[in-house]
């Protein structure tokens, strides 16, 4: 069986070329909300120090679990792909929805409890740009899930085009939380 990931030509990049850069555009958004985080700590270290100390690390941990698991289970779906083995693709496509689930589920929870506790975009700058870095990666998780949700149905479908970019999409998502969780909530 010929899928998309068997008809690439040998030293190509997988996936679509639109995709690449559209992937390269949101790291650069990505970089330049990271460095301007980076930056604001380096001027005001006790304020960043003492509002992280606000967060649970626990909660940041169980959120980077359950984006790694997904993006695992999503490159084993490509992995199945290039086997022909559709339905184990789609089965691991939905299992990494659901794992993203949690991550939305713990997430929404964070940010109830820090909105309850007058932990908001305002407070102070620590804050704004945590709602800020993390709001954005939110919407791009939430996308990435309506890409594993649309790639599962294909794979169900024997249909393949498109996998290997949603995949790469996801893939961009766990890179960016990868950064975003030990400069959030662990490096003061």
């Amino acid at each position: 069986m010929s899928t998309s990931a068997d008809a690439r030509t040998p030293g190509t990049l997988p996936g679509d070329l639109a995709m690449w850069f559209f992937i390269l555009a949101e790291l650069s958004v990505f970089a330049l909300l990271i460095l301007t985080f980076a930056g604001a700590q380096a001027l005001d270290r006790p304020l960043f120090s003492a509002s992280r100390a606000l967060l649970d690390r626990s909660t940041g941990l169980a959120l980077t679990l359950s984006l790694l698991t997904a993006g695992l289970l999503a490159a084993m779906a490509q992995h199945w792909v290039r086997q022909g083995r559709a339905r184990r693709a789609s089965a691991a496509l939905l299992l990494a929805l659901l794992l993203a689930s949690v991550y939305v589920g713990l997430k929404l929870g964070e940010y109830q409890h820090l909105a309850a506790a007058g932990l908001g975009l305002e407070h102070n700058r620590f804050f704004t740009l945590y709602w800020i870095l993390t709001g954005f990666h939110f919407l791009h998780v939430l996308l990435g899930m309506a890409i594993l949700a649309w790639l599962s149905r294909r794979c169900w479908r024997h249909a393949y085009g498109g996998m290997e970019s949603g995949v790469l999409y996801w893939h961009m998502v766990d890179l960016v939380w990868v950064v975003l969780f030990p400069l959030v909530y662990v490096i003061g």
